[in-house]
């Protein structure tokens, strides 16, 4: 039997496609050639056939050049597919309507009516079928239809779904189009609506889709749809949340957005909403009068005939600090360990940073006599340490040696300064401590540490490995990580560092918190009066984070360090004795929260033993009520379980007292129970964004009642090859006797008519 059904044309052929341009250019040019021979042939039929007979003689000349053949293959058509999407995310659970089925349930009603449609489909085309969240699966629809409540998607990614499903097929079938039935909520690429770019990859498809929009008839729904806010607020500063809310199916009418902190209202505003717009800004405002971290409401009514009341607010934690922290950092000369503290500093959105490099002395050149005469602009020296002093929160002198600067004059007010409450911090160098000619200074007076004697020398450079002392175990500033072991595990893990300057050694009350291994002070810390002073006799604490980034700790071992100790220094309030953190800011509804709270005396020694009690408050329920206990263990670290709690903002007030009943302090957290997935955070049905996705593509929104087997599909004809062979046609004695045939009658005219 023969097994083609199918033939075509084809050339055997083995010269290059540049060598057949050749000869048919220069079988044209003997045309033309000839043709000029005879143009001057007074009879018309004789000029005719002359040109006729050469021009079949180049054509026959041609064709065996070509070496045509015949092309038999063995054909079949191929169908082509059509990918169906359920939506089965967790929005799916919503009602499609007030008080009626869940968009799940009204979808899978629509899959069985149309059961009988889909088999028609399948006669016609390959269809394939698949449930998508996040991801994209293939799905037996009797499972499907066996299961209506199997919607558990943490996400829905619409563009994905349909991307995936385009080319998922099999055997290389064309896609004749895309059917999907969901409601719409995406929140991935399209949370923001089709844009451009997502338009360009569903015309890639080359396919229409037609869209079933589930749960979009008859909505009425209005939700808190996003709340914008930074993570932390300065006190006494005007804070500004910007609310978007979300109107479907309402009639033009006034709503009250409410911002509640403990219950109390701190902000709100009317605003109009109408059903026409589905989306409406709104910015509340405030000015926070205390530090420390607070949970937030964002709200508006509950009306009737809502199809979801959960939207309806949203909460937020919100950290208020002090303002700025202001430091003047004053630099003897550049170096590492200059250049990271300051990027640090300026990285920092708590810093307001002023800072000095002094590049030349007027040792450095003898010739001048003026220190404006060595920079761009003076050192401001009287400006910055007697009028403008007090404004700043700490002075740090980095490796600066302020004899060259005739500075002698402002060390009596910087350490009047120190006295009053300021803070001051000195770093190691070259030209710090008694290399910078601070002994017997006002300065020595206020530091942690005596001072060598000029002339003794001023800098070790033999590499130190730090050890916390007993005192660095437990002070904030030292602490890398929580808990003992593990921060005393942290520390071991930095590299040694070079260089350290020589003290005679610590003042009374100080506390040593980092030394050598030979037992040298390295880190000191100490108060001269009501204020905080900061000693590292080191100038390559930058190895920290330069070394130590491919390590465990990376580059926050730094980083850490540095934020621990400038908070110290300005008695940030969040380093108190006691404090209590949320193992996460926010939990989801039926999670139990846990708080960790590290209890501590005001020599932050361990209190160990102390009963941790936790009384909670919410907006709702502004009364606080007792919610949990736990007694600090050895390290003074307790975690307090809580039961699981509705949605809502938290106030958590945590108090720790002795065995004996002696307070130890009490301190506030703040949290949010909420859910996290956006799929319960945005669940409103979108069928605009259907809309849009169906006329991207030429397909079209479709209705329940729509008969699929109407639809517009494409049916673009895919053929396949199975076999296929080759038969020449010009190797025949026939061919080459035409060609001799017509040469010769050409010839045998050309002579008889008198043309050689």
């Amino acid at each position: 039997m023969n097994p083609y059904n199918a033939w075509r044309l084809t050339s055997l052929s083995t010269l290059p496609a540049w060598a057949l341009a050749l000869a048919a250019c220069g079988l044209a040019a003997a045309v033309f050639l000839s043709f000029r021979g005879f143009r001057s042939e007074p009879r018309k039929s004789r000029r005719a056939a002359l040109l006729g007979w050469r021009i079949l003689a180049a054509l026959l000349l041609f064709t065996l050049l070509l070496e045509p053949g015949l092309e038999l293959r063995a054909e079949s058509r191929v169908r082509a597919r059509i990918a169906v999407l359920i939506d089965t995310s967790k929005s799916m659970k919503f009602p499609a309507a007030p008080g009626g089925p869940s968009r799940a349930e009204e979808m899978l009603r629509w899959l069985k009516d149309k059961q009988k449609e889909l088999g028609a489909l399948a006669g016609r085309f390959q269809v394939d079928v698949y449930s998508f969240d996040k991801e994209l699966q293939p799905a037996d629809l009797t499972k499907l239809l066996a299961a209506p409540g199997d919607s558990q998607g943490p996400s829905t990614d619409i563009l994905a779904a349909l991307s995936g499903a385009a080319g998922a097929g099999t055997g290389g079938r064309p896609l004749a189009g895309l059917l999907i039935a969901s409601d719409g909520a995406d929140n991935a690429e399209l949370e923001s609506g089709l844009s451009p770019a997502a338009a360009g990859e569903l015309h890639k498809l080359g396919a229409p889709i037609f869209a079933l929009p589930i749960g979009a008839q008859s909505l009425k729904d209005l939700a808190v749809e996003k709340v914008s806010v930074d993570d932390f607020a300065f006190v006494r500063t005007q804070v500004t949340v910007d609310v978007t809310l979300s109107a479907r199916g309402f009639p033009a009418t006034d709503v009250p957005v409410v911002l509640k902190r403990d219950g109390q209202v701190v902000a709100q505003k009317v605003v109009h909403v109408d059903g026409d717009q589905p989306r409406v800004d709104v910015k509340l405002s405030f000015v926070p009068d205390r530090t420390g971290k607070f949970a937030f409401t964002v709200s508006v009514p509950v009306y009737d005939g809502e199809a979801l009341a959960q939207n309806n607010q949203k909460s937020f934690v919100l950290k208020v600090i002090r303002d700025r922290v202001r430091v003047l950092l004053v630099v003897g000369r550049p170096s590492w360990d200059v250049r990271f503290l300051r990027q640090l500093l300026k990285r920092d959105a708590n810093v307001d940073l002023i800072s000095f490099f002094i590049l030349r002395t007027p040792g450095d050149d003898p010739h001048t006599s003026s220190q404006d005469e060595l920079s761009l602009i003076p050192f401001p020296t009287q400006e910055i340490f007697q009028e403008q002093l007090k404004t700043f929160d700490l002075v740090i002198f980095q490796n600066f040696n302020h004899r060259p600067y005739r500075m002698s004059q402002y060390l009596d007010g910087i350490a009047a300064y120190v006295r009053d409450g300021g803070a001051f911090a000195m770093i190691g160098g070259d030209q710090s401590f008694s290399s910078g000619d601070y002994s017997g200074t006002p300065i020595e007076e206020i530091l942690p540490l005596r001072l060598l004697s000029p002339g003794s020398p001023g800098v070790d450079e033999s590499q130190v490995q730090l050890k916390l002392s007993a005192a660095g175990v437990r002070h904030p500033v030292t602490e890398l990580l929580p808990g003992k072991a593990e921060n005393a595990a942290a520390w071991e893990k930095l590299p040694r560092l070079p260089g350290l300057n020589t003290i005679a050694d610590s003042k009374p009350g100080a506390q040593v918190l980092l030394t050598g291994q030979d037992g040298r002070p390295v880190l000191v810390v100490g108060e001269a009066g009501r204020g905080r002073v900061l000693a590292l006799t080191t100038d390559s604490s930058w190895m920290w984070s330069f070394v130590a980034a491919g390590q465990e700790l990376g580059p926050r071992a730094y980083e850490t360090f540095w934020h621990g100790a400038i908070r110290w220094l300005v008695r940030d309030p969040a380093l108190t004795p006691m404090r209590v953190t949320a193992e996460r800011p926010s939990f989801d509804p039926g999670e139990m929260p846990a708080l960790d709270a590290q209890v501590r005396g005001s020599d932050y020694g361990a209190a160990a033993g102390a009963q941790v009690t936790v009384a909670l408050s919410s907006a709702d329920d502004p009364l606080p009520k007792k919610a949990g206990s736990a007694t600090a263990n050895a390290e003074g670290s307790a975690r307090i379980p809580l039961q699981a709690l509705p949605p809502g903002a938290y106030k958590a007030v945590v108090t720790a007292r002795r065995a004996d009943g002696t307070p130890v302090g009490e301190t506030e957290e703040a949290f949010v129970v909420a859910s996290a997935s956006p799929e319960l955070l945005n669940a409103t049905p979108r069928p605009e964004l259907l809309q849009a996705i169906a006329t991207a593509t030429g397909g079209r929104v479709i209705d329940a009642s729509d008969d699929l087997t109407r639809l517009s599909f494409r049916d673009p004809e895919r053929v396949e090859v199975g076999q296929r062979t080759t038969r020449p046609l010009w190797d025949t004695w026939m061919v080459l006797a035409a060609l001799c045939i017509v040469v010769g009658l050409e010839w045998t005219l050309r002579r008889r008519w008198g043309y050689a």
